[in-house]
């Protein structure tokens, strides 16, 4: 386990006398855990979409046949538990063979490990008031005090930025790629480039880019209808050097699936691409 130095880390590096080089920042799972891969899914800005993406991913990967999980890393925005109809539910807690309380994800009907503040809260328009270190201690023990039994992928919603809580979990957990959230606007594509940056700076592999609310279809034409604009999703993938993966439309059903907790329920091809480079990882 990491030492008490390391759980303190506020990881203002300026006002540390510490030598972090010498330092495991690694958080650690429990003995009787398993996560075999650990996605994040990221966005420079909030209100792209991230948290969609992630529940696409995840159901995507059950029905393919994995035991997929989602750790609910935006502790003061979570909106996880809603897709599945979870809002109201609570995590609960047991006692280890070692002594040691833990936390139990909750399972959606469909066999998703889930856990999020809003499983922890009395309810779940209760605010966090914390700061962004507690916030990052929050995350790690998701991590460290959950009992992920065999998780073949997990995905991490991220909350949107390059502060305090990516950084915990890039430098915590052993993330083995993340997916870039954008949408079409130009504003957002600056941001974009700021996660791809943040994270390479990490060197945190970039799976590559997914676009939300890249348009909308017309019912009587078919014809795409780009509310936003052009796209800027393709420039800024090739500048990189990395794929555009999807782009996924604004579509009724799938606000409707998100908003009554039928997810699971939803079926769409938007993001096989993502899932195949996904099961790519299994391989490395």
């Amino acid at each position: 386990m990491a030492d008490e130095n390391t759980e303190n880390c506020s990881h203002n590096c300026s006002s540390c006398g510490k030598d972090c080089k010498s330092r495991d920042l690694r958080a650690y799972l429990r003995k009787d855990s398993s996560v075999k891969k650990v996605i994040g899914v990221v966005s420079g800005k909030g209100g792209v979409g991230k948290s969609l993406v992630t529940n696409l991913l995840a159901v995507k990967m059950l029905k393919k046949g994995y035991h997929t999980a989602i750790l609910d890393a935006d502790i003061t925005g979570p909106s996880i538990p809603t897709a599945y109809g979870l809002g109201k539910v609570k995590a609960e807690s047991e006692q280890g063979d070692d002594g040691q309380y833990y936390l139990k994800p909750v399972k959606s009907k469909g066999g998703i490990d889930i856990m999020s503040m809003n499983m922890l809260l009395p309810d779940e328009t209760d605010p966090v008031y914390w700061r962004g270190p507690v916030i990052g201690g929050a995350v790690k023990q998701f991590w460290t005090d959950v009992q992920w039994k065999d998780v073949d992928y997990m995905f991490v919603d991220m909350p949107p930025g390059t502060g305090d809580v990516p950084l915990t979990v890039f430098q915590s957990l052993p993330v083995d790629a993340i997916v870039v959230v954008t949408t079409p606007q130009q504003l957002v594509s600056v941001i974009v480039e700021k996660a791809v940056k943040f994270a390479g700076g990490l060197k945190v592999p970039v799976l590559g880019l997914v676009e939300n609310m890249s348009y909308v279809k017309c019912p009587d034409c078919n014809k795409e209808i780009k509310i936003f604009g052009e796209s800027n999703a393709d420039k800024i993938a090739k500048e990189y050097g990395l794929p555009l993966l999807a782009r996924i439309p604004m579509e009724e059903r799938i606000t409707k699936a998100v908003d009554t907790g039928a997810i699971e329920e939803l079926d769409v091809d938007y993001l096989d691409v993502a899932v195949k480079a996904i099961e790519e990882l299994k391989k490395a």
